[in-house]
């Protein structure tokens, strides 16, 4: 299946009515407008670095001279993409047509343009025309390129200060979780034999994940064995209230599925995560995963999308954690402190001995590059193809993950790639929507809406939400836990 012969026409911005319209009226200039003012901000820098500099003494002439023409140069390529950015919020306002990606030498130059120019002969290959998860796509690939393009640019992720930023906020529930590591390591012996214990573990690790920062990370602190004994019998309360927002609930097969992994061969007992922005350690304490795989983006993508930069950056930051996350409004225990360092150590064992691993080396540039085979299977997440294509368009992605026990596919995006981003009816089957991937692999989407494509939904129930009135598609309240085993089991 294709997006050519797909049942149901791609979301895009000609319905008014729809999110795509909103995202290109107002989601894409605002995160245009924020790369525009990081690179004004750095090209501020560089310029009062380099009147410093020029201000030293005669003993350092010749080599200051050298670094202000590099940051001159520097400057002028800077301020050279900010007029790109502008020309292209410019275009995008006006609803001119998307234009070819240069040929900069990262992957997907041929397949953008060879797209672009088949949507152009459609008449939708504008702005307010062309197909949303294309759209999307593009537009990241083309912000790429004008780095690309560049020689002092090219390592730049413009995200980056963002990433950081969001997560440097995050030092309380950082230590919160660290904390919570702790009290399961103490247990982990028991743990490990008790499986309804860990199924309480693992429902309050996947809500933490659907729910991101709306979870309540009271929940995940200090679990004892008496702590867990109480969430299996005043929990069921708390996950009845929370029910009621996941529009389909697929969580006790998938813990089924995962339970059975514990009678597979080692190579079979392995988890892959298709990062968005986070994972979960629990798997981890139990005796059915031994291995965990994470696959980044190549390429800075949907401005929070992990790449492999930002994977080295996450621990570099953890290793310096009283710096990292100093705030005024939060100060951690001596025993947070300890924990933390602790849960840091831990992860950084699981990578020495390869329970933890990166799909591609963990020093990989922004951009990928070289003939790696891992690295030219990884360049199929920042392709503009939905993952039904993956078998045919990227067979290194597929074998890849044909031999997982279970692959996690966390956020919107990556749903959106998983159901094509069609208008399916709200009730068709999470297997119909997955097309030719269905059955490949065992697969876990976690999701929430905040996208107007949505499947697996019972139809009186999505009819019921149209006609209230909410927006429940795309204000991020309702969720979706969508679990498909591989075609054998």
């Amino acid at each position: 299946m294709s997006l050519s012969t797909s049942p149901y026409p791609p979301y895009d911005p000609t319905d008014k009515s729809g999110f795509s319209y909103e995202t290109v009226v107002k989601r894409w200039p605002i995160i245009i407008t924020g790369v525009i003012d990081t690179l004004h901000q750095a090209c501020h820098q560089l310029s009062l670095q380099s009147n410093l500099n020029a201000g030293t003494d005669s003993s350092t002439e010749v080599s200051n001279a050298g670094m202000q023409e590099s940051t001159r140069k520097k400057i002028k390529e800077g301020t050279g993409i900010i007029e790109k950015l502008s020309k292209l919020k410019y275009e995008m306002a006006r609803d001119k047509p998307l234009i070819p990606i240069p040929d900069d030498g990262e992957p997907h130059v041929d397949t953008y343009n060879s797209e672009l120019a088949a949507l152009a002969k459609d008449s939708r290959d504008t702005w307010f025309t062309a197909p949303w998860l294309f759209a999307e796509c593009y537009l990241y690939r083309l912000l790429r390129s004008f780095f690309v393009q560049t020689e002092h640019w090219v390592s730049t992720d413009p995200f980056l200060d963002q990433k950081m930023k969001t997560f440097a906020q995050s030092g309380k529930a950082i230590y919160q979780i660290a904390t919570t590591m702790h009290e399961l390591e103490v247990d982990r012996a028991a743990l490990r034999v008790d499986p309804e214990k860990l199924g309480v573990l693992f429902n309050e690790m996947i809500q933490m994940c659907l729910w991101g920062n709306a979870t309540d990370l009271s929940l995940l602190t200090h679990l004892s064995q008496e702590d867990i004994a109480h969430l299996q019998s005043v929990g069921k309360e708390a996950r009845a209230a929370r029910s009621k927002f996941i529009l389909r609930d697929d969580e006790d097969a998938v813990w089924a599925h995962i339970k059975a992994l514990e009678g597979k061969e080692e190579a079979e007992k392995r988890v892959d995560f298709v990062l968005d922005n986070s994972g979960f350690e629990v798997i981890t304490y139990t005796p059915y995963v031994s291995k965990v795989v994470f696959h980044p983006k190549l390429i800075p993508w949907f401005v929070s999308d992990v790449t492999p930069p930002d994977f080295k950056a996450t621990f570099d930051a953890l290793e310096d954690a009283s710096s990292f996350f100093s705030s005024p409004t939060f100060s951690p225990s001596d025993s947070e402190t300890t924990h933390l360092r602790t849960m840091v150590a831990r992860w950084q064992s699981y990578l020495a001995s390869g329970a933890f691993s990166l799909s591609v080396p963990v020093e990989t540039p922004l951009g990928g590059g070289g003939k790696d085979e891992k690295i030219k299977a990884a360049e199929f997440w920042s392709s503009p193809y939905p993952y039904w294509d993956m078998r045919t368009r990227s067979p290194r992605a597929f074998e890849s993950l044909q031999g997982s026990g279970l692959v996690i596919f966390k956020g919107d995006l990556n749903y959106r790639k998983l159901t094509g981003d069609i208008a399916w009816p709200a009730w068709t089957s999470f297997r119909e929507a997955l097309g030719p991937l269905a059955g490949s692999f065992p697969l876990l989407s976690l999701r929430t809406n905040k996208a107007d494509v949505v499947v697996g939904v019972e139809k009186e129930v999505a009819e019921r939400l149209d006609t209230s009135g909410e927006k429940w598609r795309v204000d991020g309240r309702y969720a979706l836990i969508s679990f498909l085993g591989r075609s054998s089991e």
